[in-house]
């Protein structure tokens, strides 16, 4: 089986390239920067294509790894050269845009939008979330075929349609996101930022972990997701009145009124994950792996 990867010289599509490489597949990658692509073709040890329409000649799956700004942009330059024997598959963070933009250019073969929910510093695909979008009978049979082969090597897949993902993520992804980010810019600008190592507190290393990280990542692409996913504001105005309100109970010292709303809280969250409660031991190892 060959793979061609548009975008195979960018952080995740080199992580895809050495996962297939290492799984016995063909590889051959594509990319805008001549330097970075011959880079990763020598790093890989790939075949490079000069231009997306010559990757794409000859491969079983096409996988689509680029910026969302750039999507529409590539799935018109191969949507000409695509015939119907082949597999077109975008990884991009939002589905329902793409997937409209895949159905609209890609007149042959089949199309299917995935999501990894997991970036290039991830060791493998083992327990790892990945999320397939098919929209009809042949995207869904193709879908539970991929699921199978991804599954055999240890990740979760579900299935959604594309708009239920976008509202997905838009909690998943742009809230716990813009929590991060908020939160960074409210440390630095306090001045009180205290490195992890010397923070006796766990949840403050967890919560310094998840901005690390959140940081450590490209702007460009986080704000790209702010941008598109469907809820993200509806998410995250929701989020700055219950912060006002929180803040208020702590202002006023009306501490009757903030243990009754946490101990509401816990009795609701009880309900839809029972288990929640170990979530304290969880934090214990998170921090011990630090």
């Amino acid at each position: 089986m060959k793979v061609a990867i548009i975008g195979g010289s960018g952080k995740m599509g080199r992580w895809l390239a050495d996962f297939l490489l290492k799984d016995g597949r063909e590889v051959v990658v594509t990319g805008r920067n001549s330097e970075k692509l011959l880079e990763a073709g020598r790093q890989l040890g790939v075949e490079t294509a000069a231009s997306n329409a010559e990757a794409v000649r000859g491969a079983d799956y096409v996988l689509i790894s680029v910026p969302i700004e750039s999507l529409e942009e590539v799935i018109r330059q191969i949507g000409p050269n695509i015939q119907s024997e082949q597999v077109v598959i975008d990884i991009t963070s939002t589905k329902a845009l793409p997937v409209e933009i895949m159905h609209e250019h890609v007149k042959n073969g089949l199309v299917l939008g995935a999501h990894p929910l997991f970036g290039p510093g991830a060791r493998g695909i083992a327990n790892k979330n990945i999320v397939l979008t098919p929209t009809s009978d042949k995207e869904g049979a193709l879908a539970q075929k991929i699921k199978n082969y991804l599954e055999t090597r240890g990740a979760r897949v579900t299935l959604m349609t594309p708009q239920e993902h976008d509202e997905t993520m838009s909690l998943v992804l742009g809230l716990s996101h813009f929590i991060a980010l908020v939160a960074a810019d409210t440390l630095l600008s306090s001045g009180k930022l205290k490195p992890m190592a010397a923070a006796g507190s766990s949840t403050y290393k967890v919560l310094l972990t998840l901005i690390e990280s959140v940081l450590s990542e490209d702007p460009e692409l986080y704000a790209s997701l702010q941008m598109s996913l469907p809820k993200v504001t509806e998410f995250e105005k929701l989020f700055q009145k219950r912060t006002g309100e929180w803040a208020n109970l702590v202002a006023g010292k009306d501490r009757r009124e903030f243990i009754r709303r946490m101990k509401a809280m816990k009795d609701k969250l009880e309900k839809v994950a029972p288990d929640f409660v170990k979530s304290y031991e969880n934090v214990y190892r998170i921090v011990e792996g630090l």
